[in-house]
């Protein structure tokens, strides 16, 4: 094969599937499914469905990957990237120098964020974004001579990303098996997950304050003196779309004020609209010291992310001189001049105000009407973030066995009906793009609907 372009006209299905078995090792999966299944070609996509190799037409419940907020073929995103590339396609914002998009994007997120997260750090994905929260904050608080405050806190089920530092941060056994993780300096605790974790006589919020005391319980553990951050998704996104009660977040923030321990929103997934607003911090009415961003940034059109401090963090990292971490493509002009476009299309149509009034609230009221489906113990989301926990036994909330059995057979069955949703051990995820029609909604629910059917009568429940 020459080194010129393989176009989809050159090769089938089946000659794509090869090639990627031979050559191609995909992240998060077992490469056993890729030898008996082959690999699912997608080649193009257009608003917010996918087009496979063979032509037909997929609905995409997960936004690509949480991400493809504004919906695919926006051709004015290509377009800035384009015209990015040919008047400055890449310098690095090392040796005292940035590229205008980059300054520009760094003024607009600060008008954007909440309370006074005023200065940006820029890098290429959620995970480099976290990764880089370690150093920061460790190197904040070495800077106020604190030097023990090493020690961060997150939550079991939370996703922080694939690096070494942000899948420590991460609370999943399976990612901390590969690596000898999580590494020295992180703790995790309880989530404030109801339906796996509340007691028999337990109330979604009697979980949420066992979850908020479990923090506070650790930080005294550990001694105030040691701890530098906790870290915490609004809604936790790949652990299954956990939806914390109202008062479980002001008591989060309470404790980490009180035990001068900072407060980290990692909005990877919920920023830019995922919850009817522009970040979650403002739908759960969360004040974070720092905050992590990417994916919807830029509607996953161009790898970029950031890190979002506060201007009290910014001073005193300043104060320390040289801020010793950054990366080749941080603030890549390309992905900032697409990101302010992508920013520019949501407010100019309204997207987050619409996923607020119409399509947020019709997507969890059409999910709801799963809830009687003999398989489905738990409907639960906000905004454009739905979860179904799919359950043995829905009176005493028991999971099949072993745990992460059903949810894959179900994300078949469903991508087989024609809908992308996401597994997560006995959790079926949705979080569609932004943009997505009203009609397209009940489409989503109703192709799940069958693909649930299905799924029940292979487990001979139907």
């Amino acid at each position: 094969m020459s080194l010129r372009a393989t176009t989809t006209e050159t090769l089938s299905t089946a000659e794509w599937q090869e090639l990627d078995r031979r050559h191609h090792v995909h992240p998060f999966i077992d490469s056993r499914a890729i030898e008996e299944k082959g690999t699912r070609v997608i080649v193009g996509a257009e608003g917010s469905h996918l087009i496979d190799s063979d032509g037909r037409r997929i609905l995409d419940g997960m936004a690509g990957l949480w991400c493809v907020n504004l919906g695919y073929g926006r051709h004015e995103l290509a377009q800035a990237a384009y015209d990015q590339m040919v008047e400055l396609p890449y310098y690095n914002t090392f040796f005292r120098s940035a590229p205008p998009p980059t300054i520009e994007l760094s003024r607009i997120l600060a008008e954007l964020t909440p309370g006074d997260l005023g200065h940006a750090f820029f890098s290429s994905s959620g995970s480099e974004a976290n990764d880089t929260i370690v150093r920061l904050v460790r190197r904040y608080w070495d800077v106020r001579d604190r030097p023990t405050k090493k020690t961060f806190i997150s939550r079991t089920y939370a996703y922080h990303g694939s690096t070494m530092a942000a899948a420590s941060l991460g609370g999943f056994e399976a990612m901390h098996a590969v690596g000898d993780l999580p590494l020295p300096g992180f703790e995790h605790v309880m989530p404030p997950y109801w339906f796996a974790m509340g007691g028999p006589d337990e109330t979604p919020e009697d979980t949420a304050e066992r979850a908020a005391r479990a923090l506070e319980d650790k930080i005294l553990e550990l001694g105030p003196e040691n701890v530098a951050a906790f870290i915490g998704e609004p809604v936790i996104g790949a652990g299954g779309v956990i939806v914390p009660p109202d008062d479980y977040w002001p008591e989060v923030q309470r404790i980490c004020r009180e035990h001068d321990v900072l407060l980290v929103c990692d909005e990877v997934i919920t920023g830019f609209g995922r919850t009817g607003a522009w970040f979650g911090a403002q739908t759960f009415d969360i004040e974070p010291d720092l905050m992590t961003i990417a994916k919807g940034l830029s509607s996953g059109y161009a790898p970029i992310s950031a890190v979002l401090m506060t201007d009290a963090v910014f001073e005193t990292l300043s104060a320390g001189g040289v801020i010793p971490h950054g990366y080749t493509y941080s603030g890549h002009p390309v992905s900032a001049a697409v990101a302010i476009e992508n920013l520019r299309l949501m407010k100019e149509e309204g997207l987050v105000e619409r996923v607020r009034d119409e399509t947020g609230p019709l997507l969890q009221e059409r999910l709801r009407t799963l809830a009687d489906h003999p398989l489905v113990g738990e409907v639960r989301g906000v905004g454009l973030l739905g979860a179904l926990e799919l359950v043995e036994d829905k009176a005493t909330r028991k999971h099949f066995e072993p745990m992460g059995r059903v949810a894959p057979i179900a994300h078949e069955h469903c991508y087989d009906e024609g809908v992308v949703l996401r597994a997560m051990r006995d959790v079926l995820c949705t979080s569609p793009p932004l943009s997505i029609e009203p009609h397209e909604i009940d489409e989503l629910v109703e192709r799940t609907a069958r693909g649930l059917d299905r799924t029940a009568a292979e487990l001979g429940l139907g």
